[in-house]
């Protein structure tokens, strides 16, 4: 009897017990619960907030990353635009690297407008070419980077323009870009075939729309001629003018494939690419408050042209003299702040070289302009579809003929006419670099078909 009180008692003190428990984890589990509610209301206010904020910064990818950065509306309205020369350097010794890409380029987060006037390295910056040495050429000027200033200086005297900023970036930045995004597809416009041992450098690419890894992207941005001599074809603009028309249109490529969506995740690579091998004089506090704006610029909205002028020899040195004329023309195209009205910003603007190029516009009827067309495509059905086209909407066409064959279609305006009518004939071709280029010709316009007519 005894021992079944004991038990009675052992088995009511251990129900108390669990009872107890029991009490505990309920209090535990509603406290849990509560506070999983607040995390869960903070989540929700938190990501209402930046929702708010991705709103207020302009939705999609640009809105994210503003709001991601602690950007409000204000932070765009309180952006000027800002310019800036961009220097590529590259050579095989550490402490003597050569400018072999020179650019003057600008970019409005505001209106997402951006220019780059290539600088072609030639450039003469002295007084004397009777007395001219390469040592006054701009690419000496810049002495490895130890005189950016005077390089700066330069070319603002030439082109008339403020340039506070500068990025000076070796071609090994380039590279690691290119690999980091998964390559860059670009039209290679001709076979690159040339080797210096002293720099250890050698090029061999063939022409035609490729995926470019970094080493290739280096090879494609550096040539000017082949190991027999011959280089880009004249229409193209050969040496340095090719040189610089195949950089802008590759740099094009590389803002446009690496401002993909799918590449924002490698934000942080390319961040590490740019700080191991980017020299500027910009801190990284106004450098990071244009990179939200920077992701969702769109390269149609991108314009280019180069220096105008001539190369010749001065001293029995080759160098680029400066059409000074030209240039202020090409530099209120390019970075002047009134709006286009130009559906088409990406035209090459300037690519001359002569210094007979007409500043001022004769506009003329469709039926009074005169056309050369020069088929450049290797397929001889294109001249004959490509005039019956333009006749058809009324153009002239005075002079046809064949020429060397080239992988993209250009649209020469050889007498400064209105833009809407160079923009007129790209449509009616659905292909073609636009460009301004004076040589005393009769005709209003040469066009030459390419292989990316169809």
């Amino acid at each position: 009897m005894k021992r079944k009180e004991q038990e009675t008692k052992e088995e009511k003190k251990k129900n108390k017990k669990q009872k107890k428990e029991r009490r505990k984890q309920s209090k535990a589990w509603k406290i849990f619960k509560i506070i999983m509610i607040l995390l869960l209301l903070a989540i929700l206010i938190f990501a209402g907030l930046f929702t708010y904020k991705v709103a207020k910064n302009g939705w999609g990818l640009q809105g994210f990353v503003a709001a991601a950065m602690g950007h409000d509306e204000n932070t765009l309205k309180d952006l000027d635009p800002i310019n800036f020369l961009l220097v590529g350097i590259s050579g095989c010794e550490e402490d003597y690297k050569l400018a072999d890409t020179i650019m003057v380029c600008s970019y409005n987060p505001k209106t997402q407008k951006a220019s780059i006037l290539s600088i072609p390295r030639d450039t003469y910056v002295g007084t004397n070419k009777a007395k001219a040495s390469a040592s006054y050429k701009i690419n000496a000027v810049y002495r490895n980077g130890k005189n950016i200033d005077g390089m700066i200086e330069a070319i603002e005297k030439i082109t008339e323009l403020e340039i506070p900023n500068y990025f000076i970036v070796d071609t090994d930045a380039l590279k690691e870009l290119v690999d980091a995004i998964g390559g860059v597809t670009f039209n290679v416009p001709i076979n690159m075939d040339y080797d210096d041992p002293t720099q250890n450098l050698h090029i061999h690419l063939k022409a035609g729309t490729q995926k470019l890894n970094g080493q290739q992207a280096e090879w494609l941005v550096r040539f000017r001629h082949n190991n027999n001599g011959t280089s880009y074809p004249s229409e193209y603009g050969d040496n340095d003018i090719g040189r610089m028309r195949t950089q802008r249109e590759f740099m094009t490529e590389v803002m446009k494939q690496t401002l993909k969506p799918e590449n924002v995740l490698k934000l942080t690579k390319i961040a590490e690419i740019a700080f191991n091998n980017i020299n500027t004089n910009m801190t990284f506090d106004t450098v990071k408050d244009y990179i939200p704006y920077a992701v969702s610029f769109s390269t149609e909205n991108l314009k280019t042209g180069v220096l105008p002028g001539v190369p010749e020899m001065a001293n029995r040195v080759a160098i680029y003299t400066v059409n000074k004329k030209q240039t202020k023309t090409v530099v209120e195209e390019l970075f002047g702040q009134e709006e286009e009205t130009s559906e088409e910003n990406t035209n090459t603007i300037g690519d001359t070289k002569t210094d007979k190029q007409t500043t001022t516009s004769k506009d003329k009827d469709k039926s009074d302009i005169q056309i050369e067309l020069l088929n450049g495509s290797g397929k001889s059905a294109n001249l004959s579809k490509a005039t019956k086209l333009l006749k058809n909407k009324g153009y002239n066409i005075v002079k046809t003929g064949n020429t060397t064959v080239t992988n993209k279609t250009s649209i020469i305006n050889k007498t400064n006419q209105k833009t809407t009518i160079s923009n007129e004939l790209k449509q009616i071709l659905k292909v073609g670099t636009i460009t301004t280029k004076s040589d005393n010709t009769k005709v209003d316009y040469t066009i030459i078909l390419g292989k990316d007519y169809q």
